[in-house]
Parts: structure tokens; sequence; C-alpha cells
């Protein structure tokens, strides 16, 4: 048979039914499966599900990262802790520490800027244009494909734009096989409404992270603001609250093993569709690297706040981050070495070229493959130099502001299609949301030191992967770094807010001239980080142009075995259902599917990250736990397991029930399942979720909000 691909059935894997424990599902699909749906206890209409404009999908959001939902008709947001935690951070000080304390707001007055960068998305539309897209770049190759591809997005988004209040964007699927342009309502005025301590949101902290059993109270609500004739604005006092065409209801209903569960979510990126040499490299080279570069970052931050508690506020959210970003990529090594997943895909992609070899077309596509490989080979020549000049800028404050500056003055020289994105006119007010928000999260003796740690390793590197501008703003060992950095840092007028944003409305040849030491740093710096997008870019239209053949043998190979192939995930709104698990991870230990408020006593050790607070820890003593109660164990639930597909981005992700009810909110996988964004194990992947039950009672009784209960029509008692 030809090589074909036919996205919309059969490219999918609907004709042949996917395993409910499997699959990141565009809404859209939703319906060509609808037996599957329904022989796994679904009771809903699915037609219903495809139609964004509907319930239950209109009140699944994106916050940029994270995901959360509707949940009552006056804007109320509900999503993870750990989600939140950037907008509790922002809001606290070493005197009144939000992540330490909670926060509860008992009027709308008391409700808090989550800051001027949240956002809530409301995806509206999600619509196919690959002839649109690929036009242009058909006959084309390298960069002067990326550029077509490129240009016709940004049109595209463009286009979609000129409805006031939204957000666009293109969405690649199937690795430039498809793209879909998504049009998005942007939300700008988000506010914290109610957050749990620290000690209940993340109750576990990194010892329990990625682990079962679990028992993280890990929710916070957000409300959603509009102007007074309802349209998206920025924060102002006299905003109103958002009123959502859908919320989704919460459920009072136990929750058992065996019932069926449904998520809606934002999965970030999974990539299970890659090469096996791709595979080998992940477990081989990145994944250790990885591991090796978040360890040495936690371990300067800690060592450059010692003692200074302001700093571990300020520092609190970027620690948090790296902590979970280092127990995942070591877990994903973990995980991907027990599945054998480099064996598992490289006697998968041997089978599939074994097949390929007799089709009419093999010749064509087999050389587009290898190609391919060849390119995919080549970007690996100067990884370790570019990851590590990006961390650089990636996780500062002052140095990413002022290379953010130098490179808005550059594109704002071009036409605003021609910008790089992420720089056009539609983009400034998140990059000024970004620079009002520094301060917040930066101290220059913190700064000082990830810098000279990562210089440190720069200078580890051959010489052959030296950067001339690096060399030339920061020297070519320690001692001149450490002095640099002094000067640099001593002579910034960059902290302080309103240096950045006079910098921010100045003129290109303002900038230019400036003698602030950091913005001529970073005019220095900027050159070479466009040098090596180039380069990317170069290497991206290659791969955006080749990657469609190796994608149609796999998919045209997996539809004649019978297999699904569903997209890998990218930020795009998706559907998983499966089942509440239990999971057998290894010989003689079996985890039932739910805990109980007992785990959490049982873990009390007074110390964290096992901190019970004491209302929380009374409140179990006197077992008042109202209609919140599970009628089977007969105490109060905390955390569940599904077989749900979940990766990255769904954190905050809706759990339903059967009839489309919340049960639950998605916040984490467990160890033995880290690895699913690169290979589904359906014997170890399992997702770990908030019991709706648990943060009902933690509401009623232990850190009350009757308000925010009544709002949501649930019982108060």
């Amino acid at each position: 048979m030809a090589l074909r691909i036919a996205l919309l059935a059969s490219a999918a894997g609907l004709a042949f039914g996917a395993k409910a424990d499997e699959g990141m599902w565009m809404p859209s699909q939703l319906p060509q499966i609808a037996e599957q749906l329904a022989a796994a206890g679904y009771r809903g209409d699915p037609a219903a599900l495809a139609d964004l404009t509907r319930p239950p999908m209109s009140a699944v959001v994106s916050l940029g990262g994270c995901t959360a939902s509707f949940v009552s008709p006056e804007g109320l947001v509900v999503t993870n802790h750990h989600c939140a935690y950037g907008a509790i951070q922002l809001n606290s000080t070493a005197k009144d520490n939000l992540l330490a304390n909670g926060f509860i707001a008992d009027t709308r007055a008391q409700e808090v800027s989550a800051g001027p960068a949240a956002r809530v998305l409301v995806t509206t539309a999600f619509d196919r244009i690959t002839d649109r897209i690929l036009g242009d770049a058909r006959g084309k190759t390298g960069r002067a494909y990326y550029e077509a591809v490129d240009a016709a997005s940004k049109a595209a988004v463009a286009e979609c734009e000129q409805e006031a209040g939204v957000r666009c964007s293109v969405a690649n699927m199937y690795y430039g096989t498809d793209f879909y342009l998504i049009k998005q309502l942007e939300l700008k005025d988000i506010r914290l409404v109610y957050a749990p301590p620290e000690s209940i949101g993340g109750y576990g902290g990194e010892i329990d992270n990625f682990m079962w059993p679990r028992h993280s109270g890990d929710f916070a609500f957000y409300r959603a603001y509009v102007d007074k004739d309802g349209k998206p604005a920025a924060f102002a006092t006299d905003n109103v609250p958002y009123q959502p065409k859908a919320f989704l209801e919460v459920s009072t209903d136990p929750v058992a093993e065996g019932d069926f569960a449904m998520l809606a979510g934002y999965p970030g990126r999974t990539f299970r569709h890659r090469t096996a040499a791709e595979f080998a490299d992940q477990v081989g080279t990145q994944l250790p690297a990885r591991v090796d570069l978040f360890g040495s970052l936690l371990e300067t931050i800690a060592r450059a706040t010692a003692g200074n508690a302001e700093a571990d506020v300020l520092y609190a959210s970027q620690v948090a981050s790296l902590k979970n970003n280092l127990k995942r990529a070591q877990g994903e090594l973990d995980g991907l070495r027990r599945s054998d997943a480099v064996g598992v895909r490289q006697r998968d992609e041997a089978a599939m070229l074994a097949w390929l070899s007799k089709q009419p077309d093999a010749a064509d596509t087999r050389r587009d493959i290898d190609a391919v490989q060849a390119v995919i080979a080549q970007s690996h020549a100067t990884r370790e130099r570019d990851q590590l000049f990006a961390t650089m800028r990636s996780q500062t404050q002052l140095l990413k502001s002022a290379m953010q500056l130098q490179r808005l003055a550059i594109e704002r020289g071009k036409p605003d299609a021609q910008r790089e994105s992420g720089y056009q006119q539609r983009d400034e007010a998140l990059i000024e949301a970004s620079l009002k928000q520094v301060q917040r999260r930066y101290d220059p003796a913190v700064e000082k030191a990830v810098l000279a740690g990562l210089l440190a390793r720069y200078r580890q590197l051959p010489a052959t992967q030296r950067i001339a501008e690096l060399d030339a703003v920061f020297g070519t060992d320690a001692a001149q770094a450490t002095a640099t950095l002094d000067a640099l840092y001593a002579g910034t007028g960059l902290g302080a807010e309103a240096e950045r944003l006079r910098l921010l409305a100045a003129a290109p040849a303002e900038l230019e001239a400036s003698t602030d030491p950091l913005m001529q740093a970073a005019a220095t710096l900027l050159p070479a980080a466009l040098r090596i997008e180039d380069a990317d870019k170069e290497q991206d239209g290659e791969l955006l142009r080749l990657r469609p053949a190796y994608m149609r043998a796999l998919i045209s190979y997996r539809e004649s075995q019978g297999q699904a192939v569903y997209p890998d995930a990218n930020s795009t709104l998706r559907v998983s259902y499966g089942k509440v698990s239990s999971l057998a991870p290894r010989d003689g230990v079996h985890y039932t599917p739910l805990t109980t408020v007992q785990g959490i006593v049982e873990k009390h050790t007074g110390e964290e990250p096992f901190d019970a607070p004491k209302p929380l820890r009374d409140a179990i003593a006197k077992g008042d736990f109202g209609s919140s109660i599970d009628p089977v164990l007969g105490t109060q639930t905390v955390n569940f397991m599904t077989n749900l597909d979940t990766t990255g981005g769904n954190s905050g992700s809706p759990v339903m029930d059967a009839n489309g009810k919340l049960i639950g909110l998605n916040f984490d996988s467990n160890w033995e399942a880290v690895s699913a964004s690169w290979m589904f194990d359906p014997r170890y992947k399992r997702a770990i979720h908030v019991d709706a039950r648990y943060l009902r009672w933690l509401m009623a009784k232990v850190y009350p909000a009757p308000h925010l209960l009544k709002e949501m029509n649930l019982p108060v008692e």
C-alpha cells in the first residue's frame, strides 16, 4: 500500500479503537471513538466534547503551562497550588509569607492580583489550516522552508487577532504534517482567591514528589476579571468577575476503584513518535546532563540564599520549579531504562523500516528518513554549549531582562509581520509584565552566583565550543568572571522597575548608547544568541520538511498493525480517559488507588516537608468529615490514582466522572511513569489527583471558605 496520511480518522488510529488508558485525543476526534468512550463508562454525548463552545470543554482553560477550569458562573477558577505558586510567592514577604500561612480572600475586594503576566486562556476555536501554512513552503528547504511556515503562521495569527481580546496560535501536529489555528479568549486580570498553606498544598515536598501514596492538597483558586463591558482588560479595581459560558459542577459522589475517569487539559510536550536514535540520545546523553545541570543550579542557589530569609522567598518559585524538573528528569531516565524504551523503540523502528522496504514509494520515503537522522546528528555538535548559554538567560532575571530589551529594540525596527515570534506587538504587554515583576524574584548575590556557576561549566567545554562574545564579556577564567559580575551588578540600574520600564519605552538609539554595564553586556552577547538562533532555524526547517516522511511511514505501519497513533502533545487541548486504578509497580507491592487523612498523620514529623499544620491535625483527630466522608473507608480521602494518560502541562487539569462532574484535580504522575512523555507503558502509567472531597472538607472544616463553597453550590457543613 502507498504511504498516506488521513489525519482526521485512520492516521489517528480511530478505526482501531485505542486502549482507554492510552492517548491524548484532540476533542474533534472524540465523536469518532464514541463506542470506546461508552464502553469505558462515559455517559455523556461525545459530540458535545468536540464542541469547544459547549460544556464541559468550554470550562477547561489554560494558564500557559498549567491547566485550570471554571467552577462557578462568577469566573472562579480552580487549579493546582503549585500552578499558583508564583502568584502566591509574588504576594509574599518574609513578614507576611502566604506560602507558609495560606491565603483566603473573604471578599472580592480582598482578592489580590496574580501578577501582570498571569493569564487565563479560554479556547474557542480549533481549525485545520494545513494547506495555508504549507502552501509557500513546498519546494523549499532549510531556513527558507522554516521562514515560509513561520510567515504563514504569523499571517494566520495576525488575521485571527483582529478580533479584540483574543490570543491566537498555530499548532504543529504530527511533526510538520498538519497545522491547526487555535483561538483563545485572553483574560488578563487574574486574582488569587484561596490557597492553603504550602504545608498542605505541597505536603511531602520533593520527597513525595512523583511518589505514591500521596497526601497533598495541591489546589488553589483564582478569579478571572474583565472590564465593565465584559471585555478582557488588565488589572483595574473597577473590573468585574468574568462570566464563563460554562463551568464544571463539583461532584459530591464517592470515588472508587474501577470508576470511569476523564481528564481534559493542555499537556505540554510528548515525544513518543521520535526516532530510535533520539530515544537513545535522550537516555544516554540528554537526561543525565539535565540531572547534573539542575542539581548544580539548586546547590548554587541554596548556598547563595543560606541565612537570607528574604532571598529564600524571592527564589522560592524558581527553586520549586528546578526541584520538580530535576526529579522529573531523574524519574524519566530511570523509567526509560526500566521499560527498555531504547530497545523497544529500536525494534519498532526496525520493523517499520522492514515493512517500508516493501511499499511502492519506499525509496523516496527512506531517503527523507535518512536525511532526518543526519540533521538530528548534526544538531548535537554544539548542543551542550547552546544549552548552557540559554540557561544563563532563562535562569536569571536582570541578564534576561537586558537581553529582552536589546532584542526588542532590534525587532521594533522591522515590520511587525517580520519580527521574531515573542517580540511582536502582540507580545509587548507580556514582556512589560515580566519586567514589572523582576524585583519580586531577584537578588543580586544569587544571580551573580548562578551566572558564576554556569560560566564555570562553560569554561570546561572544549575550545571549539567557546563563544567569542561570552569570553569578551566575562573573560576566560574564574577571576575575570567574578570581577566582571561584581562590576556589572554594582553598576546596573536594571534592579529598579522604573528603569526597566523606561528602557522598554526608549528608542533603539538610546538603548544602543546606554552606558548601563549590563545593557552593554547584553548588546555584546546578543549577536551570539542570534547566530545560534539562525543555525537552529536552518535545522528546524529541515526537520519540518523531512519529519512528515517518518510520520507517514510510522502511521501507515502502525495502522497496518491495528495500532493507534495519536498526535504527540503540544500544549493544545486534549482529552484522556480511563479508570480509577490500583498499581502493582514491582514484585510484592500493591498500591490501592485512594489515600486518606490517616496517611497525613502517619507521615507527620513536625519538620518540612512533613509538617502538617495544627488546624489540619486537630480536624483529623476530631473526625468530623461531614458529607465528604468516604462511605466505604469511613474517613476522609485525600488523593486518588487513575490510569489516565498525562504529562507536564496537565497539572491542574480537571478530572471528571462519567457524567462530566469534577471529581478531582490532576497534579502529578507516579515515579514509575515519569518517562511517559517518551514512552507509554500501561504496566506503570498512573496519574495522581487531589480528591475533590478533600478540597471540600478543607474549605469547610480546616481553612474555612464557606462563601466559596456556596458559590460552587456545595454543602458548607
